[in-house]
C-alpha cells in the first residue's frame, strides 16, 4: 500500500507551515515522508507556484513506480533518499534554506543552550550540539547524500553551511517543529549577539531540572498552533484533494 490522501495533506501542510514561517522561500525546499513503497516528498510541476502555495498534487512517491511526467522530483532528493536509508528511526525528513541558521553558521555563532524554559525542545537540540555540513553544494546525488547522512551521524538537525538545514523525526510533525525549534533559537543568537557577546549559557544543572513535556505538547500541539495560524492568514488547504 503507497501513498494515501491524509499523507499528502500532511506533507503539504508541512509546506505551507515551514513557508510561512520563513524558513522556506518561494520555491526552494522540501519535506518527505517514508512510505511502504519508498518515500513520498513535494515536487514541482508546470504550475509552481512556490511553498507556502503547496497543495496535496504537488506531494508524489518516489518508489519502482514512474513518477507522474507533469511533476519532477527534487534535484536533492538524495538528502532524503540517502538519510532515510541510513536512519531507520527517521520516518520524515526535512530540508529547507532556513535564514538565521545559516547567517548564525556564517557569522561562527554556534547554536547553544542559552535559553531554557523559553523553549525547552531547542535547549536539548543545542545542549547536544548541531552538527555542520561544511559544503555548500547541491545535493543532487548518492555519494553528496551520503556524505550529508554522515555528517548529519545520529542527530535530530544538520546545518548545511551557505545552504540551508536538515532536521529529521519520528513524525512529520516532529521534523518540521524541529526546524522551526532551531531557527527560533538563531533568530535569538543572531539578534542578541548583535547587541554584544553572548557568552551565557543555561547550566547544566539547570537543563536536567527541564521536563520532558512528551511528543503530545512538544509536536503536536505546536503544529495545531501553526495549523490555526494557516486558517487564520487564509491559507489553510482546502477540503478535499487540491
Amino acid at each position: 500500500m503507497g501513498l494515501d490522501d491524509s499523507q499528502r495533506r500532511l506533507l503539504a501542510e508541512a509546506c505551507r507551515i515551514l513557508a510561512h514561517a520563513g524558513l522556506a522561500e518561494d520555491i526552494l525546499g522540501h519535506v518527505s515522508l517514508r512510505t511502504s513503497e519508498g518515500l513520498a516528498v513535494r515536487c514541482r510541476g508546470s504550475s509552481e507556484s512556490g511553498l507556502l502555495f503547496t497543495t496535496e498534487k504537488d506531494i508524489h512517491e518516489i518508489s519502482s513506480a514512474p513518477l507522474d511526467p507533469a511533476y519532477s522530483a527534487p534535484n536533492e532528493l538524495p538528502i532524503h533518499s540517502e538519510v532515510l536509508r541510513s536512519r531507520p528511526d527517521v520516518n520524515s525528513v526535512v530540508h529547507v534554506h532556513a535564514p538565521y541558521l545559516v547567517a548564525a553558521d556564517l557569522a561562527n555563532i554556534v547554536i547553544r543552550p542559552v535559553v531554557g524554559a523559553f523553549n525547552i525542545p531547542a535547549m536539548r537540540m543545542a545542549a547536544d550540539s548541531i552538527p555542520v555540513y561544511g559544503r555548500s553544494v547541491l545535493v543532487n546525488s548518492a555519494e553528496l547524500g551520503q556524505e550529508l547522512a554522515a555528517a548529519l551521524g545520529d542527530a535530530p538537525a544538520l546545518i548545511l553551511r551557505g545552504h540551508g538545514i536538515v532536521t529529521v523525526g519520528s513524525t512529520v510533525q516532529e521534523a518540521v517543529v524541529r526546524a522551526l525549534n532551531i531557527e527560533m533559537l538563531a533568530k535569538l543568537l543572531v539578534r542578541a549577539s548583535g547587541l554584544g557577546t553572548v557568552s551565557y549559557e543555561v547550566p547544566v544543572e539547570d537543563q536536567e531540572l527541564m521536563p520532558d513535556l512528551g511528543g503530545t505538547f512538544n509536536d503536536t500541539f505546536v503544529w495545531q498552533y501553526q495549523l490555526a495560524q494557516l486558517r487564520h492568514v487564509g491559507l489553510q488547504l482546502s477540503a478535499g484533494l487540491s
